[in-house]
């Protein structure tokens, strides 16, 4: 797989020869390569640059590729980086350790040029399509977050995260049962309460946010026409433009629900489509 301009390799290794070698293999293959020949030396050079891919050997003097890859994946900015473990090690217990601190993959010592450039070009690829989902998922208003299996957030779509921040709510809070089922309410923080929804990679686990708190808004539906609680939450969301589908994703509802719903809303109101609901919910608000 070709590499982009923008593909950056940082390569971690405090063996010179293995950083010749991969250096001029990555070149020759297109990527802009940066080299660090110990732990502390690729923190420092992830200051100033953030790669598209980390290859990082396991065991170094110092701090070792395991701690190193364990603060990375601590930085929000380095959250989607795939690091790659380069490893003399092939027992079950170090790959297991690789996997645990948030890497993706390794390779064995002596390494194989051509086997780094394949699996790079795969956890490139991976890589961007996860982009690709987050932003299409910002842009679909989702309040959705990811998180690691100790519960730190990799990521938030910035619904979520405006939540989260509201309730002043940090990392560590979202490790979820091994048997949790879908749509399981995994805990409740600050009137926040964190749904899972699935795992959707290798150490990244979805949820949904869902406030438990009403509104304002909310409240003011309810009052002023008479609606229960949830009915007041649909129409809300309806007025915002929302579909029956992204109510239903946003309140943790089944799309037939939300009909159900919607239903008795109409003849509350006295109404017989959508549209004028959505109206009448933007000038009760309005007033």
């Amino acid at each position: 797989m070709s590499a982009t301009p923008r593909d950056i390799v940082l390569a971690v290794d405090d063996e010179p020869g293995t950083l010749g070698m991969l250096n001029e293999a990555l070149e020759q293959a297109g990527y802009t390569v940066l080299l660090a020949q110990s732990a502390a030396a690729a923190m420092a050079v992830l200051v100033r640059v953030t790669p598209d891919i980390v290859l990082i050997d396991a065991l170094m003097p110092g701090m070792d590729g395991f701690e190193a890859c364990r603060q990375m994946r601590r930085n929000p900015a380095l959250a989607g980086v795939p690091i790659i473990f380069m490893t003399g090690l092939t027992e079950s217990e170090h790959v297991l350790r690789g996997f645990e601190a948030g890497g993706v993959d390794y390779v064995t010592k002596p390494v194989s040029p051509d086997e780094v450039i394949a699996r790079i070009g795969v956890h490139l690829a991976n890589a961007r399509r996860t982009r690709s989902a987050q932003v299409a998922l910002d842009a679909a208003g989702r309040f959705l977050l990811a998180a690691d299996p100790s519960g730190q957030v990799l990521w938030a779509t910035p619904q979520a995260a405006t939540l989260l921040a509201e309730a002043q709510i940090t990392n560590g809070i979202l490790a979820p049962p091994a048997d949790a089922a879908p749509g399981h309410v995994i805990a409740t923080v600050e009137n926040l309460e964190f749904h899972f929804v699935g795992r959707i990679g290798p150490g990244e686990i979805l949820f949904r946010v869902v406030s438990s708190h009403p509104s304002r808004d909310e409240l003011l539906l309810k009052d002023r026409l008479g609606l229960t609680r949830r009915e007041a939450q649909v129409l809300l969301w309806l007025g915002q433009g929302k579909s029956n589908r992204d109510i239903a994703s946003i309140l943790g509802l089944s799309p037939r629900t939300v009909n159900k719903h919607l239903e008795q809303i109409f003849a509350k109101l006295g109404v017989e489509n959508r549209a004028t609901a959505a109206a009448l919910s933007v000038r009760t608000l309005a007033t």
